[in-house]
């Protein structure tokens, strides 16, 4: 199973052709492939601000394509504390990959600063 960050979700959304083969691939076949409350609440701000448009009832849209939601619970928050090294990166990443870690989830990502953690479990959504 897999969850994936906002700009892959929003990718995925569009039909770009930024996400890899091997990424296409995993969200075709590692179901349920997720999206997280997390990405719905961070798209929703960028887009009340001006700087995303995306569709209204996004979460059906998303439901629709086949993929499914994970809420945010306080688990996910107790285990931002595993990644101290992005104590001063972007909160929705931490977010996520604190939300991915804990419920034990492939996390697909393009952003090198994730990426550059090393984690096996942290994959390139390019590739």
């Amino acid at each position: 199973m897999i969850l994936l960050d906002t700009h892959v979700l929003l990718w995925v959304l569009r039909g770009e052709d930024r996400l890899g083969s091997n990424a296409a691939q995993s969200i075709a076949t590692r179901h349920p492939a997720h999206y997280s409350s997390v990405s719905v609440m961070e798209m929703t701000i960028k887009a009340m601000q001006g700087r995303l448009e995306i569709p209204g009832g996004v979460c059906v849209v998303l439901d629709d394509v086949g993929l499914r939601q994970l809420p945010w619970v306080g688990e996910h928050a107790e285990a931002m504390g595993e990644f101290p090294e992005l104590a001063g990166h972007d909160p929705f990443d931490r977010a996520l990959v604190a939300q991915a870690a804990a419920e034990q989830l492939t996390f697909l990502t393009a952003d090198r600063r994730l990426l550059a953690l090393d984690r096996p479990w942290i994959l390139d959504a390019t590739r």
